[in-house]
This record gives structure tokens, C-alpha cells and sequence, in this order.
């Protein structure tokens, strides 16, 4: 029987008490960003996942190839049904796994596939909270070197679920700008990583980045109080899009509001990459 998760987070702790369990899977989602700003690349890590370690039994996620539509315009354009499902079942998801979700950084690339999961109806999934930096820091054990044998459910079947409105598209935030469909824009991206000589970020925006939500030492998320007054400014809004530089650390914002109990979140897909080349008019204003 598969771990029961309570929560969109599970501590190291939880995740070392169930390692082994039937049908969980554990997936490091960890992504290489090369370069700051407009100039900003993004690779596949499984190197690293392989030299310098993962979590025993964690397969590795290719969130840039696997887990994107790489003839997308855009990075990290999220994944039609079909691709997902066959890059979940690839890595042995079924539809009665329990999946957890980690990576190297603050947690942007795990939310960003958390948030694909349940944006194709999967709910049992979560996130390590503090991700590999926290499970390595804490002295558990870790893994080198490549999954020797393929998961043995490779093939069995999974189906998404229809895909729901956990998404935000431009025509959806410029009415949001203009105040023709009220939401309250949270930029999660922090100023560092969007460069310098960038264009200007999204009118109205309320900047909640990252790395005023994760613990500096562990890159745990901020509970109770701590996280509720990073969000206080936005936290009454009916409506809710997050925004980054690629739709990656909006995914932390918008499962740090999940958390807080906010129901009606979405995550702007695209984000700048999008809104940059869409809105010159804006953008020069």
C-alpha cells in the first residue's frame, strides 16, 4: 500500500521512514540554469544526480526535455496529456504511486513538477521540504551513480486525469493589468535572477520572491506566522497568479500560498519569457 500523504510538503525525516514503501516513487527533478537574466540557459542534471548523489532509489525527472514540450517557443512550456503521461510511466508512476518530489536548489524545479502532477489530476504527490540540500546536510544517506535496474512497473498503466485551471496564460494576466478580471501578481523570482538591464516586470505586481519563503540554512519552506506574513499583502485576494522568469519559481510561490490554504492560485506559464516578447507596449509605458 502506498504512503498516505497529509500535506504538499514531507519532511526528510517522513521520507526516511518511508523509503522503500510500495509504490512510492521518488523523483529528483533537479535542473542546471547556466547564466543570469535574458542570457539564462537550462540543462538536464542527471550528471550531477549521478556523480555527486541523489536519494537512494530517487530516478531522475527530466523536467527540461521530459516534462516540457521542448519544440515549445518557450522553456519549460508544460507538457500536453499524452507527453506526461508517457514521461510519468517512463519512471514507473502508476496510478496508485505516491511521489515525491526533490531537488538540488530551493525547491523551484520539485514545485514546478509538483504543480504539473496536480495540474493533470495527481494528488499524491508532494515535495521534500528543504529538497537535497537539507536530506545530504542532515547526514542521510545518499546514492552515487545511476539507477542500476529499470523500475519494475515501467509500462503499467497510467492515465491523467482532465487537465485543471491551475494555469495562467497572457490574455489572462494583461486582463488582470488592466483590472477587467481583478488577481493580485506575485513575482517570485528574485531581482538577482532576473539579470540586469531587464525589462520591466509585470504592472502591478507584488515581488515575493523565493528566497524570502525558504529557511536560508536548510531551504525549508517558512511555516505558520513566518510564511503567512511573507504573504500578507496578497493573502486576501480572491484570485492569485504567480510569475517568474520561466514559470519555475512561481511554482514555490504557488505551493507556499497551497500550503497557506489559498484555493484559487495559478501560475503564469511563460512568465516574463512570455510577457517580454508579447507586451512591448506595455513594457515601453
Amino acid at each position: 500500500m502506498a504512503p498516505v500523504l497529509t500535506s504538499p510538503l514531507v519532511s526528510t525525516q517522513w521520507l526516511a521512514d518511508h523509503l522503500g514503501a510500495d509504490e512510492l516513487v521518488v523523483l529528483d527533478a533537479s535542473v542546471r540554469a547556466v547564466g543570469a537574466g535574458l542570457g539564462t540557459a537550462w540543462e538536464s542534471a542527471q550528471d550531477a544526480y549521478e556523480q555527486h548523489g541523489h536519494v537512494p532509489g530517487a530516478r531522475y525527472a527530466d523536467l527540461v526535455g521530459a516534462f516540457s514540450t521542448p519544440d515549445a517557443d518557450l522553456p519549460f512550456t508544460r507538457p500536453d496529456a499524452e507527453r506526461f503521461e508517457a514521461a510519468a510511466r517512463e519512471l514507473g508512476v502508476t496510478n496508485t504511486s505516491t511521489v515525491v518530489v526533490y531537488d538540488d536548489s530551493v525547491g523551484e524545479w520539485s514545485a514546478r513538477l509538483w504543480w504539473i502532477f496536480r495540474s493533470f489530476g495527481f494528488d499524491s504527490v508532494a515535495v521534500l521540504d528543504g529538497g537535497f540540500t537539507k536530506w545530504r546536510d542532515e547526514g542521510r544517506p545518499v546514492r552515487v551513480g545511476a539507477l542500476r535496474t529499470a523500475p519494475s512497473d515501467v509500462g503499467a498503466p497510467f492515465l491523467a486525469g482532465e487537465e485543471r485551471p491551475l494555469w495562467a496564460d497572457h490574455d489572462r494576466v494583461l486582463r488582470a493589468v488592466t483590472g477587467e478580471q481583478p488577481a493580485s501578481l506575485v513575482l517570485a523570482a528574485p531581482e538577482s535572477a532576473l539579470g540586469t538591464g531587464h525589462p520591466p516586470v509585470v504592472p502591478g505586481s507584488t515581488p515575493i520572491a523565493v528566497d524570502t519563503i525558504v529557511d536560508p540554512d536548510t531551504n525549508a519552506y517558512l511555516r505558520g506566522d513566518a510564511l503567512e506574513r511573507a504573504f500578507a499583502s496578497v493573502l486576501d485576494a480572491d484570485e492569485i497568479v504567480t510569475y517568474c522568469g520561466v514559470g519555475s519559481a512561481a511554482c514555490v510561490d504557488a505551493l507556499a500560498l497551497t500550503v497557506l490554504g489559498h484555493d484559487r492560485v495559478t501560475v503564469y506559464d511563460g512568465s516574463l519569457a512570455d510577457w517580454w516578447r508579447r507586451e512591448p507596449e506595455v513594457v515601453a509605458s
